[in-house]
């Protein structure tokens, strides 16, 4: 690990002017999970490390209307058992359950969550977001079993988050600030396919961080569905976050999000296309999952991945119908 300079502000403002105006010199440090990692295996060189655990107002979970306002600086095991959230949104609740490790739960908060770097492994052998060598992608024909078959590169790796597609088909917004002030950008746009080397995976500026996440209420049914080789700490292999507006019996309006298939998280407009109108029975739900994959275009190691998107969008869609 590279040494580097400590800074730990007590206000967001105080955070932003210790950050540099370009990427690489500095980084945020919160629960640490994702940054040491980085740090030690050179993938990060910061010459400073702004500690953001000190900033008290980027705590806590607490009501904002009919919806929730989390903190950046909520952590995992605190999100999963926070009564609001287990009453109000069981997608939430699942996808954070599904992280498992104790060390990560009690550490890992929900802003890092949302911003931690890719897990392909030619990012982190320090091949870049592209993954590429003398100018040619590596990821095509070389070891693809974990990366997108959404998406059709340059970028091949999967966004890593666990809460992101709950929250997007939740329809949650984050809520950012930085040398110019504050900004507010739904989810669903956070995220972004880097097109050249010099670009990142979502839309913070160097100098700016992640203060909260509102969640809006009438989120209607939810569930997040996940498919993991194991049970014990693993990144998803697949994943499907679904949010259900119904009237009566019948789907009013959904959203169906995937995890762990695409650069980012990736909305199915075709799956919801599938539900709405409908009432839901297990000949929906799969003809929802069937209509998600439509568009994969699997890699030579990944195919797999597309039975189990299949599959992880059917169980989800039963799931929240159930209320569960």
């Amino acid at each position: 690990m590279q040494a580097f300079e400590y800074a730990s502000p007590t206000t967001k403002e105080q955070a932003v002017k210790l950050m540099a105006s370009s990427w690489g010199e500095t980084e945020i440090l919160a629960g640490g999970t994702d940054l040491i990692s980085l740090m030690k295996d050179y993938v990060s060189t910061p010459r400073r490390v702004v500690d953001i655990k000190g900033i008290r107002e980027l705590s806590g979970i607490a009501p904002k209307g009919a919806g929730l306002r989390i903190g950046a600086l909520v952590t995992i095991e605190q999100l999963a058992n926070h009564p609001l959230v287990r009453q109000r949104y069981p997608a939430l609740v699942q996808a954070a359950d599904g992280i498992t490790s104790p060390q990560i739960r009690a550490r890992g908060t929900v802003g890092g969550e949302l911003c931690q770097r890719p897990r392909c492994w030619y990012y982190r052998a320090g091949f870049g977001l592209l993954a590429q060598d003398g100018g040619q992608p590596l990821v095509p024909d070389g070891e693809n079993r974990y990366h997108a078959i959404f998406g059709g590169g340059p970028a091949y790796f999967v966004n890593p988050s666990s809460l992101a597609p709950a929250l997007i088909a939740l329809g949650a917004k984050v809520r950012l600030f930085g040398a110019e002030g504050p900004r507010e950008v739904a989810v669903a746009d956070f995220f972004l396919i880097p097109k050249d080397s010099s670009d990142r995976e979502n839309v913070l500026k160097p100098n700016e961080i992640l203060t909260e996440i509102e969640v809006p209420g009438g989120a209607g049914r939810n569930a997040t569905y996940e498919v993991r080789q194991k049970m014990a700490l693993d990144w998803p292999l697949v994943a499907a976050a679904v949010a259900l507006k119904l009237e009566g019996k019948a789907v009013k309006s959904s959203r169906v999000v995937l995890g762990h298939v695409a650069p980012i998280p990736w909305p199915s407009p075709e799956a919801e296309e599938a539900l709405n109108g409908k009432t839901i029975s297990e000949q929906v739900a799969a003809e929802a999952g069937e209509a998600a994959v439509r568009k994969a275009q699997p890699l030579s190691g990944n195919r797999y991945k597309v039975q189990l998107a299949r599959t992880a969008v059917k169980r989800a869609i039963l799931q929240a119908a159930k209320g569960v």
